[in-house]
């Protein structure tokens, strides 16, 4: 099984834990850290923005990905959410296996 890492910024640490404890709990992510405190300069509409967000840093499964995105693209409340996944290249094995541990897989 494939461990990917996705990011997804959030408007709000509240957001962030809503959307982490939500993804765990389903069972799409083994592990979601939250990076408060983070700011994000971008474009959008036109206008340069500057944001204070939260990042999640979601660890899960290719095998979910899917599901996971549909999961963060739904309870997100931004018009366009981030949502990108990663594959590491170099990961340790008990690492993986306990994040594919961690993922409940459909029933």
């Amino acid at each position: 099984m494939s461990i990917i890492i996705c990011l997804v910024s959030c408007p709000s640490q509240e957001v962030a834990t809503s959307i982490a404890k939500e993804l765990v709990e389903q069972g799409l992510a083994a592990c979601v850290n939250i990076v408060p405190g983070m700011q994000s300069i971008y474009r959008w509409q036109g206008s340069l923005c500057s944001s204070e967000e939260a990042l999640l840093i979601i660890k899960s499964t290719l095998e979910r990905q899917e599901e996971l995105k549909s999961a963060v693209l739904s309870m997100h409340p931004y018009e366009l959410p981030e949502f990108i996944a990663l594959s590491p290249s170099a990961i340790s094995e008990p690492y993986a296996e306990w994040v594919s541990a961690g993922v409940k897989r459909s029933i």
